[in-house]
């Protein structure tokens, strides 16, 4: 009898467990619009339920333009700093910018990426813009 209560335990801290458990999310968040040189701060809110020894998020990437520039990992013994976090990088910007994070549960996964585009104004821009207007 103890052998199956002991089991019946088991199987309901994992079936809860699995139930509070989550994907890493992530946002992102920057301007829509800046100027040509102008640095800006992207900010990446992360997500997910837990962040323990055996559950957590192990990493976080942020890509410009298609290329990796930036990626956080975390470990047993390195864990995110919280449940709910925020990650900021800092960016020059010289041309219209795709802007991609993704974030990974070492146990469940991704909940997918998050994407924003940022438009540039530059002189050249500017110029044809003063000129449609006419």
């Amino acid at each position: 009898m103890k052998k199956l209560l002991s089991i019946f335990v088991v199987l309901f801290v994992l079936s809860f467990t699995t139930a509070m458990a989550n994907k890493t999310s992530v946002e992102v968040s920057a301007p829509e619009e800046a100027e040509k040189g102008t640095e800006i701060t992207i900010t990446i809110n992360v997500s997910h339920s837990a962040n323990s020894r055996a559950h957590h998020t192990d990493w976080v990437y942020l890509k410009i333009n298609g290329k990796e520039v930036e990626r956080w990992e975390y470990e047993r013994d390195n864990l995110p700093p919280d449940a709910d976090y925020t990650l900021e990088y800092k960016y020059v910007v010289e041309e219209e910018v795709t802007i991609e994070a993704e974030g990974h549960c070492n146990l469940h996964g991704t909940a997918g990426i998050g994407q924003v585009t940022i438009k540039v104004k530059g002189a050249g821009q500017d110029v044809a813009e003063q000129f449609q207007r006419r």
